[in-house]
């Protein structure tokens, strides 16, 4: 694939997060909506119609016509679409989590690198431009060594009948939330080395909240996620020389505020466009356009350390989906 491909994509899928995929897309160069699949006949028609390409009546159908795949269904399925679209050689970009576990996670990853493609989890805050103005800022005017990253969300409403909710869909706090924190603790702090969990259950079984506190190579992280409380959702690393908030919603980053202990105070303001699901989008088509198979930013090891800290934090909890092997 050369520099002036034009990329034809395609989204299994076609809920909320399908939506702003597409959507996003528009604000990507060279990248064409080829089609959508799903289970849901009428929904994935609908959404055809809305966006103005090819609902397929089969996955495997649509897989001949694309050229990279969105995976944008619950989580439970991700490791299915994903290996049959490489056994097809298309690429992969993963909703979070990539997986609801590390072993599915690394049948993925070992996949996609057996066939030379590319796979990347579709982590969308470290392509924002207010993220890469805070790390430009930091190397520039720097803090010192950061040892702390608290972070969290809860959202209260979420209803019971969610998906989030199932247990057979892989559902729960950790993953549908708590993976975004888990992602800013090992960006900033490195490898987990050990996870204390303490939290609830819903009525489900799913963890319906969950307080962790995690040691790193680099400090420790605070994180929390909840789906019955409602919590901001800000974000703090501290250092030896400052500190940095990342104000809400840290994981769509617009605004951060830089504050040294010599009493000096600066602004980062970045606004985005497109929803911001075209940054990570934009930078997985230029990998794609390289030949590359991983993501110098969100590479495989990050994605695995992520799920080493939620499969930690539901062992604790006692959190086993059904459809899981030992």
């Amino acid at each position: 694939m050369n520099e002036e491909s034009t990329i034809r994509w395609g989204i299994v899928g076609a809920g909320r997060i399908a939506h702003r995929f597409a959507e996003g897309l528009a604000f990507v160069p060279g990248t064409q909506l080829a089609g959508v699949w799903s289970r849901r006949g009428e929904p994935t028609r609908a959404f055809a119609d809305k966006y103005q390409t090819k609902a397929f009546e089969s996955f495997d159908a649509m897989l001949e016509n694309i050229d990279a795949l969105y995976i944008a269904t619950m989580q439970n399925s991700h490791p299915e679409y994903a290996l049959r679209a490489f056994k097809a050689g298309r690429a992969v970009l993963c909703e979070k989590p990539a997986a609801v576990n590390a072993r599915a996670l690394q049948q993925m990853i070992d996949a996609a690198r057996s066939s030379k493609l590319l796979f990347m989890e579709a982590m969308k805050p470290p392509f924002y431009p207010l993220y890469t103005q805070l790390r430009e800022h930091l190397a520039a005017d720097p803090i010192g060594q950061i040892g702390l990253v608290r972070a969290g969300c809860s959202i209260a409403n979420v209803p019971l009948d969610h998906p989030s909710y199932s247990m057979d869909m892989g559902g729960g706090a950790l993953l549908d939330i708590g993976i975004y924190e888990a992602f800013l603790a090992v960006d900033w702090l490195g490898e987990p080395l050990e996870v204390q969990t303490f939290g609830r259950l819903g009525q489900s079984g799913v963890d319906s909240f969950a307080s962790l506190n995690v040691r790193h190579e680099r400090g420790v992280a605070q994180i929390f996620c909840g789906m019955d409380l409602q919590g901001k959702g800000d974000a703090l690393l501290a250092a030896t020389g400052g500190t940095v908030t990342i104000h809400e919603n840290w994981w769509n980053p617009a605004r951060a505020t830089v504050r040294y202990v010599d009493g000096r105070t600066v602004e980062l303001d970045a606004p985005f466009e497109g929803g911001g699901l075209n940054y990570e989008t934009a930078h997985f088509c230029e990998l794609l356009r390289a030949g590359a198979i991983e993501s110098p930013v969100m590479r495989h090891a990050v994605s695995m350390q992520m799920i080493f800290i939620t499969d930690a934090a539901r062992r604790d909890l006692g959190v086993h989906f059904p459809f899981e092997t030992e």
